[in-house]
């Protein structure tokens, strides 16, 4: 399209440090003579890895820092180099049928995190990686959907392109690569490449090529990809100092799912280090072998005991480092927590702890509202965030992650009935005494972090707009700081890139302010030509917490520039809204579920397969309030009363009310 060219140079240097990275990693290179793609606006997916010219969602191949936020840029790249890994893993090996998805997508989503873990920060990007996992599959995974990675069954393929066979499949991979070491594991994939090139085949072909290459029988490891739901894993520990011994208990549960009501044990690796009070590594013998830093534990039984002998005093243990499986760890001490925040040598571990920290205090938080009870934030973890904020150790990427507080879905994925009014009014509620008492301190940052100069796209230029972005955004959480509007509405009217714009925006999308409608009507006075930027208009209004979004999101479907024929629109509005504001979706009067359902059947008479992803937010009706209950089935009921409904929705609502 004229004016885009200029647009495609990221995505250029992504797919040559693709290939080159693909070589060196792998030893794979490509088979062709050029590598095409085309770009289009109107597409379902972000990309199709077909041969020899692959498809693309334009979204994820222009870029320029005039319109792509620094996540724009990492999403490009990563998806650039997902369609390219799939020349190999799904084209030059490719599934024998549709229950083998994971085969090729789970595979190469894990080779474009560890791409992607390679090009900029390895620990932010696996907190990006865990986040994606929580919000998306681990709903799936306790949801009426759920299913196994490798499904048995299904009425429309499409509805089978999951977080599930790509998200959770990845981290099946992970694990395979945690268990028998980075060395046989590409030992592993080239004997797989050696056998099954120019082949189709199934997900016990791969695996048999890592137990061949490694020597590890993962006989039980298999039932990952039969198995659905999240396992549970409880942490009991135990020091007997005459015997200088240290021994971690771990039980294992993963709760019924539909068709599954009886759990099997999983076979896992458990990463775990015993730290001292200084935060050091502990070293200890583990079966007879001195062992010191992080050990791969492998759990194979429902419960399982661990003895660490030589243990010079009560350790600390830092679990589940870098995310070793993908499971719920029950809630730990607090102070250990707090121990583990201010000293875990593991990035993961030590971001984990700060996000489960604060998930305890806010979910007390939770039960005081609910019990009438004035709100206060413990003045700890208030000292223990600024501590944080000070500490010039800490890469600026990893600081702006490890003072980001739980987000309200993973909050209410915490409770047994969840209270979406609660929790919205607690987490501001922390968010405002945050800037109240450490202003001086997040102004100082914020202002210390304002790069003038020209946008530079680099893990540390990207860390400081982060860090200086979300330092805002606590500033702007107190309504009455005019001064802190005044900030975010000099960032947006300052421009410099999309990344500042759109923090900003999306900062003054939640303030009742005139600065509010003037920077909306500025921005699209500027952008209404540009159909990616104009989606950005859309999702923003959609995800603002203001009590009439609801209303503004239905007048918004009838704007000059909605299409419900344009799958990025529709995602932009509608998509954006239901699953990214959950507070607003939620709405007690049921409008956001009504505004869903209508939504659904529009968009079903023109694109089945878009419809029937949208409709997926309603079917977790059952962890909600017995009023929200009531109202979610309406809304399921009534788009499966519609006359000719597609097998892509039926599937989903059926499955949802079932």
């Amino acid at each position: 399209r004229p004016g885009d060219l200029d647009k495609c140079g990221h995505a250029m240097r992504s797919l040559q440090k693709s290939m080159a990275w693909d070589e060196e990693v792998y030893g794979l290179e490509y088979d062709l003579d050029r590598f095409m793609i085309v770009a289009v606006s109107d597409f379902n997916m972000g990309a199709m890895e077909n041969k020899g010219l692959n498809i693309f969602n334009s979204k994820y191949v222009l870029a320029s820092a005039e319109t792509a936020t620094d996540s724009d840029y990492d999403n490009i790249e990563g998806i650039i180099a997902h369609e390219y890994f799939h020349n190999w893993t799904g084209n030059r090996v490719t599934c024998r049928d549709w229950f083998q998805l994971s085969l090729k997508e789970g595979l190469t989503v894990f080779r474009d995190q560890q791409f992607s873990a390679d090009m900029g920060s390895a620990a932010v990007k696996r907190i990006h990686d865990v986040r994606r996992l929580r919000a998306t599959q681990f709903p799936e995974d306790s949801g009426p959907t759920a299913h196994p990675v490798r499904p048995e069954s299904y009425i429309e393929i499409n509805n089978f392109y999951t977080p599930t066979v790509y998200v959770k499949g990845a981290e099946v991979v992970r694990m395979i690569h945690t268990l028998i070491g980075a060395t046989a594991f590409r030992a592993g994939t080239d004997l797989y490449f050696e056998r099954h090139d120019g082949q189709a085949v199934t997900i016990e072909d791969f695996v048999t090529a890592m137990e061949d290459a490694s020597g590890i029988d993962l006989s039980q490891f298999r039932r990952w990809y039969t198995q659905a739901g999240t396992p549970q894993l409880t942490v009991d520990e135990a020091y007997v100092p005459e015997e200088r011994a240290y021994t971690l208990t771990v039980r294992q549960k993963t709760p019924p799912t539909p068709g599954q009501p009886a759990k099997r044990p999983l076979m896992m690796p458990l990463a775990v280090s015993l730290l001292d009070e200084t935060g050091k590594d502990v070293p200890a013998t583990l079966n007879g072998e001195p062992q010191s830093g992080t050990q791969i534990l492998t759990m194979t039984e429902t419960e399982q005991r661990f003895r660490f002998e030589d243990v010079p005093s009560r350790p600390i243990p830092s679990l589940l480092r870098g995310f070793s499986a993908p499971v719920k760890l029950a809630p730990r001490p607090r102070d250990q927590l707090r121990f583990l925040f201010a000293h875990d040598g593991d990035p993961f571990a030590r971001w984990e702890a700060g996000q489960q920290l604060a998930s305890q205090l806010l979910l007390e938080m939770v039960a005081a509202h609910q019990s009438g009870e004035a709100l206060s934030l413990d003045p700890d973890f208030v000292a223990a965030f600024g501590k944080t904020l000070d500490d010039p150790s800490l890469d600026q990427p990893f600081v702006a992650e490890a003072l980001s507080l739980p987000g309200e879905s993973f909050l209410a994925d915490q409770m047994a009935t969840v209270d979406v009014d609660a929790i919205h009014i607690v987490r501001e509620t922390a968010r405002r005494e945050i800037a109240l008492q450490l202003g001086d301190r997040l102004r100082a940052v914020y202002c210390s972090h304002h790069d003038a100069g020209p946008y530079r796209l680099d893990t540390e230029a990207m860390g400081r707009r982060a860090l200086k972005n979300l330092c805002l955004a606590y500033l702007t959480a107190r309504p009455d700081d005019e001064d802190a509007i005044g900030l975010a509405a000099a960032q947006f009217q300052q421009g410099g890139n999309m990344t500042d714009v759109r923090a900003a925006l999306g900062m003054m999308a939640d303030i009742d302010h005139p600065a509010r409608q003037a920077a909306f009507d500025a921005f699209y006075a500027k952008w209404r030509a540009d159909p990616l930027m104009l989606d950005v208009w859309f999702s923003v209004q959609a995800q603002s917490s203001l009590t009439d979004t609801p209303a503004a999101v239905g007048r918004l479907t009838e704007h000059a520039d909605f299409d419900w024929r344009n799958p990025n629109r529709v995602r932009s509005l509608i998509a954006a809204f239901a699953t990214g504001n959950p507070c607003r979706f939620h709405a007690a009067d049921g409008a956001g579920y009504r505004l869903l359902a209508d939504a659904v059947l529009t968009v079903e008479r023109l694109n089945p397969q878009l419809a029937a992803r949208l409709l997926v937010p309603l079917g977790r009706w059952r962890r909600q309030d017995e009023r929200r209950q009531q109202s979610m089935r309406q809304a399921l009921e009534r788009i499966l009363s519609a006359s000719g409904l597609s097998r892509d929705v039926y599937e989903i609502a059926s499955k949802s009310l079932a």
